[in-house]
């Protein structure tokens, strides 16, 4: 977001020139302020933007004046950040662009030109799924067949494209949303109306941190405050503390980056540096390449910080070079400017280093290969103790780890036929492989490591079994054309691991399913059947119901599992496989070097590739180019469509904010221990055929074949609401077992979770949810709170929120309480079945405690969130 400055911009007297003369911008070093010079250098890029952005209303001179203050003000004051610009996915993306057109409707009932209703904030989305793709062969026949089953959807986005001002609309099948932005719409700097600032984003895809691994500062929201950045609110931060991440030491020749990313996430995960920046410096940082930086700044969630950011640098610059005409040709005047603010970085001068909150040092030599498993990707495996320790699994009670398996059926054996051939599985076989590489595409050695790794064993005479489910899903052609070009990919599919597509599938459960040899054969054996992954997400059974076991790993280590099978087997020790020649092959017999690795990497990442994807992108597929939208400033809801549907948050729109209401009598819909995540809570994944949505889709004679999935209908709030608290892993301790099922309180009946919703609500009782520590930690999605407000939950009261999902609560107009300190719903006695009234004075404020009366008891509760919001938004 841009402000142009005028006469009477608080800072005007900050604005500078460089050399050229043309170019202007806002030089926070003539503050003349010496705490500037000590701020991490993120801190200094969200100074910048509440500098340039200072209107006297969203953005104050006391805002710039708590920045400045950091050291004193961390953790303390609330700060506004306006990015310079948004990046949606097409599937978090679509519910804010369908809230948008129905925005417009409302807006024109009021009498108001529903043209001025348009994205202030240069807003990019970017098409990047292909929806129930059949993985057994990505073919251009399948292409086409997605894009007709997600015509509707498309033709909305094409419309979108047209309709609204400062929104570009990427075309499908180009690339993943998160490769988009790091190959296409990544620029260091912006530069817009003559002034030059940094780049910043925030963004609706979970990747949305691997920017910050170039410099670039940017985080994940959720439809919800991407809405409101959109129509020129800022995103709202508490002045975060910033943990400054020593690197020292030597990378090991045969470490590659997910070793390393592993590595440091678990460092940062004990380190507990949760809500928190980190910001990368020391000698080390130099021996890391771009592609390496965006890989480690990827799994920032996953210890629970806000980014992991790697101030610009040569080595950034060098990458930007290589990969954008337009950076090689003014990379002296981004420089420059760079320089001028103090935002370039030499990281073998220590006198450059800023002060930080709290310095962890991590020595890179110190990195072996790793996996992480089988439920949790903090649960990290080195790979010489991966035999034992999936044997100490079997072992232990069911937990994060354990799956408590008898010795006695330890040893048990399933044989199946496949294709007239008998096989057998065992606990710890392989029936999922997938070489994903939307979290490693941006490092391409890992991704040629598995190519070559592929080749190798293909010229030893190795095979993948063919039962095993393998499939390698690209994040963006990028990928596809350097495999191709440096020719390992007809090895990748000579072991079975064909081109899938190129948006997200087996992180999501968006895979085939398995043959039925092998659900049965799992089934008959209750057996620990194991998937292996090179994504980030693996909670047990979000890849199949079936598959219990679940493990992170590089793209050469699935390759090689998938080769040996099994993940009960030392590397070390055990050959991967056995030749038809009867010859025994060793992992280290065929594992590529990292000379001969980072070679071919240099024959084939040139900037010729970039340039391929950016053609692309700006020529688009035929079909798109095709598709027919219309031209109106309102869009022409379908009412029989069941993808696209207008929703009901704006049919009640008034001109003056109503006051926040009491809510009295309330039932619990759902009472949740810990760790209630946004995947239990949000739909994600294909539709089941027993669930809520899949009645609705049936009455509207859909068959389960055109159901799709949860993601692709994100613009039907109708089966969005059906889809909330629908996993198959909540637990619901009203029934006492996983499932998407509750108790309807007053006639005792156990329904649907959304059943019940309709049975409360058209009896007018309000709802409330019970839960535990850490509710809706994990991705940030909108639907997390936009499902539960459309099934009538009004407040929600837990041991402890995750910040951002209690930021969307507030926004929905749900109330995020919290127990006191010590106290919870067992240490209070509650049941859950009470009746639950809360009584809210006339104005409200941040951790205001008030009284949730239970019966004929009380229960203190603090309001936990931004109270003036919910004020605004109830």
């Amino acid at each position: 977001m841009f402000v142009c400055p005028s006469a009477e911009h608080p800072y005007s007297h900050l604005i500078d020139t460089l050399k050229d003369g043309r170019i202007k911008f806002f030089n926070p070093q003539k503050l003349n302020d010496p705490r500037y010079d000590k701020l991490p250098l993120s801190i200094r890029i969200l100074l910048e933007a509440a500098v340039r952005n200072c209107d006297g209303f969203y953005t104050k001179k006391e805002d710039v004046q708590n920045l400045l203050d950091w050291q004193q003000q961390q953790n303390k004051a609330e700060v506004p950040f306006s990015p310079a610009r948004i990046l949606l996915q097409d599937f978090t993306g679509i519910p804010a662009m369908v809230d948008l057109a129905a925005m417009r409707d409302a807006v024109a009932k009021h009498g108001v030109d529903p043209s001025l209703v348009n994205p202030k904030c240069p807003t990019d989305l970017i098409v990047d799924h292909s929806l129930q793709i059949d993985y057994s062969k990505w073919s251009l026949k399948n292409q086409e067949m997605e894009l007709i089953r997600n015509k509707e959807r498309l033709q909305f986005f094409k419309w979108c494209s047209k309709a609204f001002k400062n929104v570009n609309v990427v075309p499908p099948d180009v690339g993943a949303v998160h490769q988009v932005n790091m190959e296409y719409l990544s620029r260091v700097v912006q530069v817009c109306d003559g002034f030059i600032y940094p780049d910043s984003v925030v963004g609706t895809d979970s990747h949305t941190t691997m920017i910050n691994g170039l410099g670039i500062l940017g985080w994940g929201v959720g439809g919800i405050e991407s809405e409101a950045v959109m129509l020129g609110q800022p995103v709202s931060l508490t002045l975060p503390q910033v943990v400054g991440c020593k690197l020292v030491g030597n990378i090991n020749p045969l470490t590659t980056s997910i070793d390393i990313v592993l590595g440091i996430t678990k460092h940062l995960r004990q380190a507990g540096i949760a809500g928190k920046f980190v910001e990368f410096f020391g000698p080390g940082v130099s021996q890391l390449s771009a592609p390496d930086r965006t890989t480690i700044a990827n799994m920032c969630p996953e210890y629970n910080a806000t980014v992991s950011f790697f101030p610009v640098d040569q080595v950034t610059l060098k990458h930007f070079k290589k990969t954008s005409e337009c950076y090689f040709t003014a990379t002296k005047q981004y420089t420059s400017y760079m320089k001028a603010v103090k935002l370039f970085r030499s990281y073998e001068d220590p006198s450059e280093d800023p002060e930080y909150s709290e310095v962890i040092e991590i020595n890179l030599s110190s990195m072996v290969p790793y996996v992480s498993g089988p439920k949790r990707p903090q649960d990290r495996v080195a790979v010489s103790n991966m035999k034992e320790d999936f044997q100490s699994c079997l072992d232990e009670k069911v937990g994060f780890k354990g799956f408590h398996i008898s010795k006695e059926k330890q040893e048990t054996r399933i044989p199946f036929l496949h294709c007239g051939q008998e096989y057998q599985l065992a606990h710890g076989s392989v029936v999922i492989a997938a070489v994903i590489s939307c979290t490693n595409n941006c490092n391409p050695s890992v991704m040629l490591t598995a190519g070559l790794l592929a080749k190798k064993a293909v010229e030893a005479g190795l095979v993948v079994k063919p039962y095993i489910r393998t499939s390698l899903a690209p994040g963006s052609g990028m990928v596809t054309h350097y495999l191709s070009t440096s020719g390992v990919l007809p090895y990748f599919s000579q072991l079975g691991f064909e081109v899938i597509g190129y948006g997200c599938a087996t992180c999501v459960g968006n895979t085939a399913p398995l043959p039925e040899g092998v659900v049965d054969a799992i089934k008959q054996g209750d057996l620990v059947a194991c998937g292996v992954l090179s994504g980030n997400r693996h909670f047990e059974g979000r890849l199949c119901d079936c598959v219990r076991a679940n493990y992170l790993a590089s793209p050469p280590l699935v390759v090689a599992y998938a080769i040996a099978g099994t993940v009960g087997i030392d590397f070390e020790k055990e050959p991967l496989g056995v030749t038809s020649e009867g010859k025994e092959v060793y992992l280290h017999d065929i594992w590529p070097s990292r000379e001969e690795v980072q070679q071919i990497e240099e024959d084939t990442v040139i900037s010729s590739i970039f340039k391929d994807l950016r053609g692309r992108m700006e020529k688009g597929n035929t079909f798109w180019n095709n598709i027919d939208c219309p031209d109106s400033v309102l869009f022409p809801w379908d009412h029989k469509s069941t993808y696209i549907r207008s929703p009901c948050f704006f049919s009640k729109l008034s001109k003056e904010v109503p006051p926040p209401q009491s809510i009295e009598c309330a039932h619990a819909l759902l009472f949740l221990g810990d760790k209630v995540t946004t995947d239990h809570i949000s739909p994600a994944g294909s539709i089941a055929r027993v669930s809520a949505a899949a009645k609705y889709l049936l009455s509207k004679r859909l068959t389960p074949r055109e159901f799709n999935s949860y993601g692709a209908r994100r613009g039907n709030d109708a089966v969005m609401t059906r889809g909330t608290f629908a996993s198959i892993k909540l637990q619901n301790r009203f029934i006492g077992k996983s499932g998407p099922k509750t108790l309807h309180i007053p006639s005792g009946q156990t329904l649907d979770v959304f059943e019940a919703a309709e049975r409360y609500q058209r009896d007018g009782i309000p709802l409330i949810i019970l839960a535990g520590k850490d509710y809706g930690s994990g991705n940030s999605r909108d639907w997390v709170a936009k499902g539960p407000y459309l099934l009538g939950v009004r407040a929600v009261i837990a041991e402890s929120f995750e910040k951002l999902h209690k930021n969307q609560l507030v926004g929905m107009g749900i109330m995020p309480l919290e127990f006191l300190p010590g106290q919870n719903a067992d240490s209070l006695e509650l049941s859950g079945k009470e009746r639950f009234t809360i009584v809210l004075p006339d104005s409200l404020s941040p951790r205001q405690q008030l009284t949730v009366k239970v019966g004929q008891q009380a229960v203190d509760t603090e309001l936990r969130g931004q109270a003036k919001t919910l004020c605004k938004k109830q």
